[in-house]
């Protein structure tokens, strides 16, 4: 497998300053330059960027059955090694993050054996982590 290649991904927040703190307290992310209409951070090794956006020119937040579960759409995430998945998990709840999909573990004992959770920043915006027991997996069908 090659080297991963880091991404961007810049997302609407109408309360940049209540984002600014999640990001950086409950995720832990690393903050870099800054504006007063946006903030960039170090999200597991990608750049992750908060533009402020009014409030109402959000979209709503829809979901699509996967696996029995209403999964949100749009979303965005990080796939975490999977050692890192559970204590990510557990200092998230310590942290009183409400998750709109509990962490659980996908295609147990298949190809692509996932743990994976869903939760909302303070913007409503859908955050999906997960991790694969063999990175191998990451796009096995």
């Amino acid at each position: 497998m090659s080297q991963v290649t880091p991404f961007h991904i810049a997302i609407p927040v109408y309360n940049l300053a209540e984002c600014r703190t999640f990001y950086r307290e409950t995720l832990n992310c690393e903050e870099g330059r800054s504006s007063d209409h946006w903030v960039d951070f170090n999200l597991f090794g990608h750049q992750l960027v908060i533009h402020y956006k009014p409030k109402g020119e959000t979209g709503d937040l829809h979901s699509n059955p996967v696996d029995g579960q209403n999964v949100p759409v749009p979303h965005y995430g990080v796939v975490l090694p999977w050692e890192t998945f559970q204590p990510f998990a557990e200092e998230l709840r310590t942290k009183g993050v409400k998750f709109v999909i509990e962490p659980y573990i996908r295609f147990e004992g298949q190809v692509g054996e996932q743990a994976t959770m869903f939760f909302l920043d303070p913007a409503g915006n859908a955050l999906e982590f997960k991790a694969f027991r063999d990175m191998g997996q990451l796009f096995a069908k």
